[in-house]
This record gives C-alpha cells, sequence and structure tokens, in this order.
C-alpha cells in the first residue's frame, strides 16, 4: 500500500533564497574589486558560551594589529579589518590568488547580559578571540533548597 505524502510548496523556499543570496554576494563582489582581481572577504567566525561570559573567535591570519578595529556600539559588536595583498611580489607573478584580501567587517547582535565594560580581546597564531563576559545578575545562581525533617 502507497503511503500519501502532502506537497509543501515552501519545503525548499530556504535553499532557493540562500541560493539566490549568494548569487548577489558573488555579484557584489566582483563588481566591488573588478580593479584589483581580488576578492572581498568575511574571516570565519565561532561563538561559543560559557556560564561566565560569551567568546567570538575569529580567523584572521597575517594582519596587522593597527589594521583591527573592535568596537561595541548599542549592544553590536563590529569587527573591522584589512589584510593587505603582499607588494613586494608584483602581480604578473603569481600563478594563483586563492586567499581573499582587503578589508572586511563582521558584525554580531549583542544580548542584554554582556557586560560591555569588561570586554577584552586578543589576537595570537592569525586568531582573533573576544571574550564578552556576562552581568553578575545575568549568571546562573544555585539555589539551595532546605529540608526541615519535622516539617516545618
Amino acid at each position: 500500500m502507497k503511503s500519501i505524502t502532502r506537497w509543501d510548496p515552501f519545503s525548499n523556499f530556504n535553499a532557493l533564497q540562500q541560493q539566490v543570496n549568494h548569487l548577489f554576494e558573488d555579484a557584489a563582489s566582483r563588481g566591488a574589486n573588478a580593479e584589483s582581481g581580488l576578492t572581498a572577504w568575511a574571516p570565519a567566525v565561532d561563538i561559543y558560551e560559557t556560564g561566565n561570559e560569551l567568546v567570538v573567535k575569529a580567523e584572521i591570519p597575517e594582519i596587522d594589529q593597527k589594521d583591527l578595529d573592535i568596537r561595541v556600539e548599542n549592544n553590536l559588536l563590529t569587527i573591522r579589518g584589512e589584510r593587505k595583498f603582499e607588494k613586494n611580489i608584483s602581480e604578473d607573478k603569481y600563478l594563483r590568488v586563492e586567499r581573499a584580501y582587503g578589508a572586511f567587517s563582521r558584525s554580531f547582535s549583542l544580548p542584554n547580559t554582556v557586560n560591555t565594560e569588561a570586554i577584552s580581546a586578543q589576537y595570537a597564531n592569525g586568531v582573533l578571540t573576544v571574550h564578552l563576559p556576562k552581568r553578575e545578575e545575568s549568571k546562573p545562581k544555585q539555589i539551595q533548597v532546605k529540608v526541615s525533617a519535622s516539617g516545618d
């Protein structure tokens, strides 16, 4: 006996939307950097949460610390920077250029639980790590329950 499967016209809508977005992003990045032949880029980012903080890790190798700008405004963390193309080798000597160069910007909305006054950042081995500590009132608290023997 065959089972009946209900057709959902929107089941593949998200995949289609992602493909269309990808096409527009590719076209925009090619148009913006057509003169240099270099592609726009956005560094890969991992974000995780511990009991005391949020941590943002971004892969940004070969970027000078002076070319990094990290700021928080209106609960929005923005990481900006630029990886410069090596000028000591002429472009016509390259056989292949796959790594992306140029300016980048990534922004992330922060929850109200972040203590923006205590944010810190470290940059080592090509990885930027931003520590976003939670406010004391937002940290989980364990409450001990006392049990009386006589039901008092």
